[in-house]
């Protein structure tokens, strides 16, 4: 099954020590990690920054090599929205901590793979 993982999915193994690709084997099994490459370029950004939020953004632009980079076909401003339109248009599950990106996401039909306490991941069907 190919997921499409976002940015701060990538940061959550430094900022909640989550193993991103054990928890995804666990709940969906064999599974391709997809990366946009409008992702990889905010955490190129990101990564810049000190503190927390960069060392998160670093070590996401080290998960994202282990991911399939793939190039959207949406014109959409919003990185996020780029997001939603290429798992509503290739129908894959995205992995993502973002409140608001999970209702857009669930509001399509698109399932999503987020966080559940801080501690293990879970799958939410739309």
């Amino acid at each position: 099954m190919k997921v499409l993982i976002d940015a701060n999915a990538l940061m959550m193994p430094a900022q909640f020590r989550v193993d991103l690709f054990g928890e995804l084997t666990r709940l969906i099994g064999t599974h391709e990690p997809l990366v946009l490459e409008d992702v990889v370029t905010e955490l190129r950004g990101l990564s810049l920054c000190r503190g927390k939020n960069g060392a998160a953004a670093r070590c996401g632009l080290a998960m994202a090599e282990q991911c399939t980079i793939v190039t959207g076909t949406s014109t959409a401003p919003q990185v996020d929205d780029r997001i939603i339109a290429y798992a509503y248009e290739h129908q894959c599950p995205v992995v993502t901590n973002d409140r608001r990106m999970r209702r857009l996401l669930l509001i399509e039909g698109i399932p999503v793979i987020g966080m559940r306490k801080q501690r293990t991941m879970e799958f939410i069907r739309g």
